[in-house]
């Protein structure tokens, strides 16, 4: 697991582009046990620590399982 500091301005979606390189995963950072204190934020002020879940083959795996209107 890594963490993020945030910068002034940032969203839940903003950071999971940031570090997953991909907004659409911003409810893997959101569902992190770590992180549900923070859920209230919608834009984070600076230096606030969001725990980054590494992503697991699962993870991966739902998407393929998208239909393909759905994928990027």
């Amino acid at each position: 697991m890594q963490i993020y500091v945030t910068v002034a301005g940032d969203t839940w979606d903003q950071i999971a582009l940031k570090v997953y390189g991909d907004e659409f995963k911003a409810g893997y950072l959101m569902q992190e046990r770590l992180n549900l204190p923070l859920l209230d934020y919608e834009v984070f002020p600076s230096g606030v620590f969001v725990y980054v879940p590494d992503l697991d083959a699962d993870a991966i795996r739902q998407e393929d399982d998208l239909p393909d209107w759905r994928k990027d």
